[in-house]
């Protein structure tokens, strides 16, 4: 008598094994992700230990040691960029730089070297101020101002508020003007079938809006506004070159309306103009003009260490939240 074999033990049996083998792998995956995650909370725990000591370290005593050379020195601030109250060339920067130049003892005198197409007046102002009354509170500290690639504007703003003003000949100089600009989409809209709904609580609320038409009063009130600011400008530049032309002899250059046009010269035009009182640059103002060869800078760095932590411990919170999410998931 035949008998056919039993198969179903058999199926069983192999759907058996691999359901083992298929848990067993999974539960291998998920033994290596813990590890690997405690593993690596492990590495920023222990880099975070092994940088709390720079992050606690007294910089500023570390660095004074070089400040107790009886050598006077020459000072320099820099004004590198764009000057706005979120960059390096903010006002807060400049005048903490400014402060602490003007109270050491071996500052002999100040260099603010400016590369700078301007930006806020506002922040310039605020730094061109300070400038004056540390002037007035040091008056044995001479301030000088040494422009490189480019001093346009707020550049020269603050450029106006030292004692004398240096460029290259081929510097960018000037640009004493207001602007300010935008786009206007109001017929593109009108292509494209697009409705503005705009709704304000005042009549001229919404007057700077791109997606509006513009009207005559408002052009006439902004144009105003500029003018105010503009005639600011021209009265700081005036104040602050005044000086420094009339012991030249020069001072009824500053009634030429070009100057205040928003043009742009070289540095060699701009002393014709009285825009500068000579060509040099820092090393040649500390060395010939101040008579303190050595150059010591008080320019406000960012603090990467600060920076450091605060990066770090975004990342480590980051990485533990996606461990955690793709521990809950599995």
């Amino acid at each position: 008598m035949l008998t056919t074999p039993d198969t179903s033990s058999n199926d069983n049996w192999e759907r058996d094994t691999l359901n083992r083998l298929a848990f067993a792998t999974l539960n291998e995956q998920r033994r290596n992700r813990r590890w690997r995650t405690f593993f690596i909370v492990l590495s920023f725990v222990y880099l975070f230990l092994i940088s709390w000591p720079l992050l606690n370290m007294n910089w500023d005593a570390l660095f004074s040691a070089t400040e107790l050379s009886s050598d006077k020195h020459t000072a320099l601030i820099e004004v590198q960029g764009i000057i706005a109250s979120d960059t390096e060339a903010s006002a807060d920067n400049i005048i903490e730089g400014l402060r602490k130049a003007f109270k050491n003892d071996d500052t002999k005198g100040v260099i603010i070297r400016i590369n700078s197409p301007g930006g806020s007046p506002v922040q310039a102002g605020y730094i061109y101020d300070e400038m004056k009354r540390l002037r007035q509170k040091y008056p044995d500290i001479p301030v000088y101002a040494v422009a490189t690639d480019l001093c346009a504007s707020g550049g020269y703003y603050i450029a106006a508020a030292a004692d004398e003003i240096y460029a290259d000949k081929a510097t960018i100089v000037g640009s004493i003007g207001v602007l300010m600009n935008s786009f206007g989409f109001v017929d593109a809209m009108e292509m494209l079938g697009v409705e503005r709904r705009l709704m304000t609580a005042g009549e001229h609320k919404g007057f700077l809006d791109p997606f509006s038409p513009m009207k005559n009063e408002d052009v006439i009130h902004v144009k105003n506004v500029l003018n105010d600011i503009h005639q600011q400008f021209i009265k700081v530049v005036k104040t602050g070159r005044e000086k420094s032309l009339t012991a030249k002899g020069k001072v009824t250059l500053l009634d030429n309306p070009k100057l205040f046009s928003g043009l742009v010269w070289t540095g060699e035009q701009a002393i014709e103009l009285g825009l500068v009182d000579g060509l040099g640059s820092s090393s040649y103002v500390a060395r010939e003009i101040i008579k303190a060869e050595k150059i010591k800078n008080f320019t406000q760095k960012p603090n990467y260490l600060d920076r450091f932590a605060e990066r770090l411990g975004a990342t480590m919170a980051q990485t533990l939240q996606l461990k955690l999410n793709s521990l809950t998931i599995q």
